[in-house]
């Protein structure tokens, strides 16, 4: 059985996690899974799925959460980052899934939200739906389009509090530095009580570039694996503005650098931020917005969640690697488990 980094001895940082170490430490998130696994002959191996993480447990889009988002890297098809970009405001769940599927996902993401919510396109306007992806396609036959917008469906009805993570959802296909990628989380606690989450789907980097671990040659050749990405998500219930949420996004690069990373010409590296403290609603009769006292930019709580925003990143990224499992893939393919004694520099 797979074990999270801290089940095995070791830690990163110095703020303490949440109750479960993972991004639904921040009160109302919760995250889905569906994983597709098929095998159809040796060229045609399904290895992916779709990952749902939803903002709080009201409606969504009634209920708006500030939010912003950070491109370290633009190598990547996700949807709905210009409108968020723009307002500051999340709408929908953040759905996360392979490449070529990116379409499927926000179509089905759309069919439940219109469920969900007669007045989207009606008496009102349009939906923002945010999808983000990543390359899947040396594990996962991505050709096949396996991923259908029911799935998408699926994984935001799945949503749960205690998550699951490794080779899981959308990171059932991923790699990372080499070994078996997937999905990873973590959280910590700041003063006042206040929570930081971050949740990552890693599918990035060589085996030579990961810190903290001696180089283990790979039995493949490692130009064979698509350059990848990663998506980085960061929730926390402090009362944030969407400015100060971009400059929250921007720390998890700092936590994605201590792992190693060189962000690769061909790596999406995307950060998503929100915060579910307080809700914008889609309808007013008040011309003026109020808002909730907003932590200052100069408080000492402002670094302690810029520092929480780190930890949890970097530790997300580790928990994405110890728990993910040996996978099978297409054309006789394997992404390998890292394995648990090469994490011994970590501890000294």
């Amino acid at each position: 059985m797979r074990c999270k980094l801290r089940d095995l001895g070791f830690s990163i940082g110095t703020l303490p996690t949440g109750e479960r170490n993972q991004v639904t430490d921040v009160p109302g998130v919760r995250v889905g899974h569906v994983t597709i696994r098929e095998d159809m002959n040796e060229r045609t191996v399904i290895r992916t799925g779709v990952t749902a993480v939803l903002p709080h447990g009201g409606n969504w889009f009634l209920e708006k959460v500030p939010a912003a988002c950070f491109v370290l890297n633009g190598f990547g098809k996700t949807v709905g980052l210009v409108q968020v970009e723009e307002l500051g405001l999340i709408e929908s769940p953040i759905m996360l899934t392979n490449t070529f599927s990116v379409g499927a996902v926000w179509q089905g993401t759309l069919e439940y939200m219109l469920a969900m919510t007669p007045e989207i396109g009606d008496t009102t306007g349009s939906v923002n739906i945010v999808v983000g992806e990543c390359n899947d396609s040396y594990l996962n036959t991505a050709r096949a389009l396996s991923v259908t917008k029911e799935h998408a469906k699926e994984a935001i009805a799945a949503a749960r509090v205690d998550m699951e993570e490794g080779a899981i959802g959308a990171g059932t296909g991923m790699m990372c530095f080499g070994w078996k990628g997937g999905v990873g989380s973590s959280s910590r606690v700041v003063s006042r009580g206040y929570t930081v989450g971050a949740l990552v789907v890693s599918n990035f980097g060589r085996r030579e570039e990961l810190r903290f671990t001696p180089y283990v040659p790979p039995s493949f050749d490692e130009r064979d694996v698509p350059a990848g990405s990663i998506v980085m998500i960061v929730a926390t219930d402090a009362p944030l503005d969407a400015r100060q949420l971009k400059r929250l996004a921007k720390r998890a690069a700092v936590g994605l650098g201590r792992t190693g990373s060189c962000v690769h010409h061909g790596s999406g590296d995307i950060v998503i931020a929100f915060s579910n403290a307080y809700t914008i609603p889609h309808f007013s009769d008040s011309a003026l917005q109020p808002f909730p006292p907003l932590v200052r930019d100069d408080a000492p709580l402002m670094n302690e969640l810029f520092q929480a925003a780190i930890e949890a990143t970097e530790e997300a990224i580790w928990n994405s690697l110890t728990m993910a499992e040996t996978t099978t893939g297409r054309n006789g393919r394997v992404g390998e488990e890292i394995p648990y004694s090469l994490l011994r520099r970590m501890g000294e």
